[in-house]
């Protein structure tokens, strides 16, 4: 019954029953429908924001969203990169189950039979738009957002292609729009200002009926072309960094920062003006954990919290992100949950939300009793992770309860295996696997149980 159930709801045949007969919307009635505007950074740090416990980058409209909202102190990406984190979002599985779960080899995009966030929310009546960065589908492929359940789409499709911030183009729908104000590397349009008008506009375009805005912004991943460096195509430094005797990296770290936090001030000011604000829900997050080949997130900024390690780590630093919900009146302002969750809770907590008939059949749960207040205070989940399929070395992990565990394979088959207690050792500094072999045994077995064979991404072949 599931699979004819999924069969029902896939785009193509939605769009044909949309054709045949009266278009309807499952779920709750229109007008109890919240909007959802989810904002996601790009490798911005647990400890980049005020609120969680910044000292240096000025971030005044995101901390003023957490103290309406609730904020999460563990709250985890779908992966340490930003496709397979992205992947998980969107279709509410982890890693290990996940069509997209590394960022090589490239090539793998989601597919027909993959049901996304976008797909549940359009078939409950929702105008659904995606702006900035994608990465799951390239131009002649199943992946494309509008072949995912979006309405709209403006931005970048390949990853690798979000690292300008000045390109000579990016697409809206299924077609090219040329900069030319960034013609024979001119920097006239950066794109983070183009992403923001254009989710205002979405959001302006949209205010009659329930929308969902994803709006997947590329600051402050550092940009490597052409010239490899950190520095080039950074957005000018802006007050008040420009005279503070940092190197000029920290200050561009720092103003794109304020700059995304400028423009969830102006998101959250067009909800209110336009009579939004009672019924949508905001949420700010980031894909993973912070850039560290640079000194300036991790040594200046501590742009971790003070977690272990960073981007590609499956280290606290790697994975744990900020999250910050947004739903007045649903929401104990000021709230703080420290209950684990990770991004393929997303989608079901959607569907609860909206009220979505069917089985959505992720491997998350609904975060909603949190939100509300009704949920528990702790939960004895097993969360997975993994990546480097194709690399040198795999890195899978597990958190149940309150410890994690680490396996590393290298491709000569040596494996290590590293167990920390994080209710008393947060920032992984004591490894335990020594001293419990038992519980090192059980979390490798949930490794095993966790992952599903994918010939797009098999450890056992040889790396690239």
């Amino acid at each position: 019954m599931k699979k004819i159930m999924k069969l029902v709801f896939r785009p193509s045949v939605w769009l044909l029953l949309s054709v045949l007969i009266t278009p309807l919307s499952m779920g709750q009635p229109a007008a109890s429908k919240p909007n959802i505007v989810f904002i996601m950074a790009d490798d911005l740090g647990y400890g980049d924001i005020g609120c969680y416990g910044q000292d240096k980058i000025l971030t005044p409209n995101i901390d003023a969203l957490a103290r309406a909202g609730m904020r999460f102190t563990q709250a985890y990406a779908g992966s340490s990169v930003c496709a397979p984190s992205r992947c998980s979002l969107i279709t509410g599985k982890h890693n290990g189950h996940n069509r997209v779960r590394d960022n090589v080899p490239h090539g793998v995009f989601l597919r027909p039979d993959d049901f996304t966030v976008a797909e549940l929310l359009k078939q409950c009546g929702y105008a659904t738009g995606g702006i900035g960065k994608w990465g799951l589908g390239n131009p002649g492929s199943w992946g494309l957002p509008h072949m995912q359940g979006f309405d709209y789409w403006y931005g970048h499709y390949d990853q690798d292609q979000a690292h300008y911030y000045y390109p000579d183009h990016l697409w809206e729908n299924d077609r090219v729009e040329l900069l030319r104000q960034n013609k024979a590397g001119k920097r006239g349009a950066h794109t983070h200002d183009l992403f923001t008008e254009k989710a205002l506009a979405f959001i302006d375009k949209n205010a009659a009926t329930p929308f969902f805005l994803y709006l997947a912004y590329t600051v402050p991943h550092f940009s490597d072309y052409p010239k490899k460096s950190p520095e080039v195509y950074i957005v000018p430094s802006d007050e008040p960094y420009t005279n503070q005797p940092w190197t000029s990296t920290a200050k561009n770290y720092a103003a794109m920062i304020t700059r995304m936090d400028k423009d969830v001030g102006r998101i959250r000011l067009r909800l209110q003006e336009l009579g939004l604000s009672e019924n949508s829900i905001i949420i700010f997050t980031s894909d993973n954990g912070p850039y560290t080949d640079v000194p300036e997130p991790i040594q200046f900024f501590n742009s971790n919290g003070g977690l272990k390690g960073g981007k590609r780590s499956f280290y606290e630093g790697g994975i744990r992100v900020p999250f910050i919900v947004g739903w007045k009146g649903k929401i104990l302002e000021g709230s703080i949950s420290s209950v684990p969750i990770a991004f393929w809770d997303v989608l079901p907590t959607i569907a609860e939300i909206t009220g979505y008939p069917a089985d959505v059949n992720p491997d998350g749960q609904s975060f909603l009793p949190l939100l509300t207040g009704k949920g528990p205070k702790t939960t004895e989940r097993v969360l997975y992770w993994d990546y480097g399929h194709t690399r040198d070395e795999y890195f899978q992990a597990v958190r149940k309860g309150k410890y994690k565990g680490i396996r590393m394979t290298h491709k000569d088959g040596q494996r290590k295996f590293e167990l920390y207690n994080l209710s008393e050792d947060p920032e992984e500094r004591h490894d335990r696997a020594g001293s419990y072999p038992d519980i090192v045994a059980d979390l490798e077995q949930e490794m095993d149980n966790a992952y599903t064979y994918s010939a797009d991404y098999d450890p056992k072949r040889s790396r690239r």
